[in-house]
């Protein structure tokens, strides 16, 4: 490989310079340049630059690894470059110690030890549904399991940027809870790898991802040098491609855009459009299809309604190439990988 060829490099001009003791000054200084100049060579792989195109090309998931060193290892760790996702068969044996059984449920969910249905009983306000996978971060965090969460924060709370991932490294609770909500675009959430890396005081990582960060992590965790990693995995379909192209997707889907705060492709073919809870009440006066969440008490002063959309009245025109290929590609939706998966119960209300 590269660095085999550098290092015989760097060996075969150092046994140069020792054979160079002899000669005139001028010649030893110029075997000592050719030596600083292989040293100067061999350097870190540097992230693809702004505005380049990533290895993945259109298949891409701007999952954040090419934007670091770590874009040496995109070859076998990217989920859409050749054996992409197939690669989950084995890492699956090194990431849980056995392959997933093919004969009961595993077949479907991969490896686990149990399936629970699960809720807070005091639900997160502004969380996606009942705020677990924020709870379980917080608690990571103050019982001392971690030293740091990477997770999807918004990029302001504005009503036009609160759908837009910022990833955040994490340092506190209150950190933490100001990520809780769903961002439904593209996150590049392995980028904040390489400050991870160079942090002495981050020793105990827990990363929260979906499916394509988590096998390209798992594929560099080695290279991390962590005492210990944990992945709390969430479920992910339909992700839009950008923060323009999600703009466009709620113009066209929701009459009130700018109080939405996420949306879901769901099994009664319709787009649930989630709206901010100041919003609520205005909404179910004008829209029956409104209706209130399972996940909060019904007597909670931030109940969010949800704004039932038909998948079939769509505006198509205006919604092509809005949903990421990587996502239409992906065949990861259970995230095999990660330790702990916290996906959302469908309910028809």
């Amino acid at each position: 490989d590269s660095s085999t060829r550098a290092a015989g490099r760097r060996t075969s001009v150092s046994g140069s310079a020792r054979r160079c003791t002899a000669m005139p000054t001028r010649a030893m200084a110029a075997a000592l340049l050719v030596v600083t100049a292989v040293a100067v060579s061999v350097r870190a792989p540097r992230p693809i630059a702004v505005g380049s195109a990533y290895p993945a090309r259109e298949l891409c998931s701007r999952c954040g690894l090419c934007d670091t060193p770590f874009v040496s290892e995109v070859a076998s760790a990217c989920a859409f470059i050749g054996e992409g996702m197939a690669r989950i068969d084995a890492q699956e044996a090194l990431s849980h110690g056995r392959a997933r059984r093919l004969d009961d449920a595993e077949l479907h969910f991969g490896v686990f030890t149990e399936l629970s249905n699960v809720r807070m009983r005091t639900g997160v306000d502004g969380a996606a549904w009942t705020g677990v996978v924020t709870s379980v971060a917080i608690e990571a965090l103050e019982s001392g399991l971690v030293d740091a969460v990477i997770a999807v924060g918004a990029k302001s709370d504005r009503p036009h940027e609160r759908m837009e991932p910022q990833p955040r490294l994490c340092r506190s609770a209150a950190e933490v809870r100001a990520c809780r909500g769903v961002k439904p675009c593209l996150a590049n959430s392995l980028s904040l790898l390489e400050q991870v890396q160079i942090d002495p005081s981050i020793r105990r990582l827990l990363f929260i991802g979906v499916g394509c960060q988590v096998q390209a992590l798992r594929a560099v965790e080695h290279k991390l040098g962590l005492e210990a990693l944990y992945v709390l995995g969430t479920n992910c379909a339909d992700n839009v491609r950008s923060p323009t192209a999600l703009r466009r997707f709620m113009e066209a889907v929701s009459e009130s855009p700018e109080s939405a705060v996420g949306f879901e492709f769901m099994q009664d073919y319709t787009v649930h459009v989630k709206h901010v809870p100041t919003a609520s009440a205005a909404l179910a006066e004008h829209w029956p299809d409104f209706s209130a969440s399972a996940g909060l008490s019904p007597d909670s002063p931030s109940l969010p309604l949800y704004e039932r959309v038909p998948v079939f009245s769509l505006p198509q025109a205006q919604l092509k190439d809005v949903i990421a290929n990587s996502c239409t590609s992906c065949f990861d939706y259970s995230n095999a990988l990660a330790d702990l998966v916290v996906r959302y119960s469908y309910y028809y209300h």
